[in-house]
């Protein structure tokens, strides 16, 4: 049997064996080193024995001060290679391909004193107020992307994704509630893409060749002085020219509350399918799709090329595993003795 689910994708110089992609998701779980432990590991490695064709990882701060919380995992020091290194490996060997998700955390940084934004507005009443981010600190991160970059090659990573969505540093730049400058990086809506698209071209420009870059997007806010659809479809054929591959479409979270919209299962597809639709580039979904009908449909439809999932592996890092047997698909098992789990279920041996 077929299924647009278990259907591979290529991209750029990679290819996933499924359409099925572990969602970023941040897990607090690292010490204030920023180094993958063993927790992490077993996290992650439990997500790849389950069958996935891609892991994302949560984001890995691209610089201390970038981070959301001192629990964050880290991609700003040498010693924290290995780490990323093994968990890579290891996933590599179940037939999984990984993505290193970069971010910088902005005026989200819970870590005191040390926030940077486009401007001096703070996100809630618990966080302070950030410092407006001056030209030196915006060359140091585009400096520490780029370090981060190299970096996640040396780690062996598949892809590299720019977070530029939930409020963080990125996102806060596009969004003229946060973006109060009045430099070449504030005004109008080709302004405030100027600093993003700068990290976009930097990132790119360190990527070998054959990798794909993502870039994580929030489309739409859904209040008054976030992003807007039209604004993103804009962006989004820039981000193309720039060298990005595929846009990871997410919605809200400028301003405290996350998503005002209504919620319901596949919610946010209509996003990434109006961007593909636009420009031809490829997109991926994430938000309330765990199951598989609904992903045959949203696959087959040719309206979204992967489904980024987070809570449902959560629960079940096999999901994917269930779900290939549901749709009558055999697949390669990292441990071949699971399929003895898989049903159809005979008493014995």
């Amino acid at each position: 049997m077929t299924s647009n689910t278990f259907s591979p994708f290529t991209l750029r110089g990679m290819t996933l064996k499924n359409r099925i992609v572990m969602s970023p998701m941040l897990m607090y779980a690292s010490d204030e080193d920023g180094i993958m432990n063993d927790k992490l590991f077993v996290h992650y490695g439990a997500r790849a024995l389950g069958g996935v064709g891609m892991i994302a990882t949560e984001v890995l701060a691209v610089e201390p001060r970038g981070r959301i919380s001192a629990q964050d995992i880290g991609i700003w020091s040498d010693t924290q290679v290995e780490g990323l290194r093994k968990m890579v490996d290891f996933a590599h060997s179940c037939g999984v391909k990984v993505t290193a998700q970069l971010a910088h955390a902005g005026r989200k940084s819970h870590l005191s004193g040390t926030a940077i934004a486009p401007s001096a507005i703070a996100y809630d009443e618990k966080l302070g107020v950030p410092a407006a981010a001056t030209h030196e600190d915006l060359e140091g991160v585009i400096a520490a992307y780029k370090a981060a970059v190299d970096r996640a090659t040396a780690a062996g990573f598949d892809a590299v994704e720019i977070h530029a969505a939930n409020g963080y540093l990125l996102h806060s730049f596009l969004a003229s509630e946060t973006n109060k400058r009045d430099d070449s990086y504030g005004g109008n809506d080709e302004e405030r893409f100027r600093y993003p698209l700068e990290v976009v071209r930097a990132v790119r420009d360190s990527l070998p060749d054959d990798k794909p870059l993502l870039y994580r997007m929030c489309v739409d806010d859904v209040t008054e002085g976030g992003v807007t659809l039209q604004q993103s479809l804009l962006l989004s054929a820039k981000l193309k020219d720039a060298g990005v591959d595929l846009i990871d479409a997410t919605t809200g979270n400028i301003k405290p509350g996350g998503y005002a919209g209504k919620v319901y299962p596949g919610y946010q597809v209509r996003y990434a399918e109006e961007i593909r639709k636009a420009t031809g580039i490829a997109t991926a979904t994430t938000g309330s799709v765990a199951s598989l009908d609904l992903m045959e449909e949203i696959i087959g439809a040719g309206r979204v090329d992967l489904i980024f999932m987070g809570r449902a592996l959560m629960r079940n890092p096999f999901w994917a595993i269930d779900a290939a047997r549901q749709a009558g698909v055999e697949i390669d098992l990292p441990i071949p003795t699971y399929a003895r789990a898989t049903g159809p279920f005979e008493r014995g041996f």
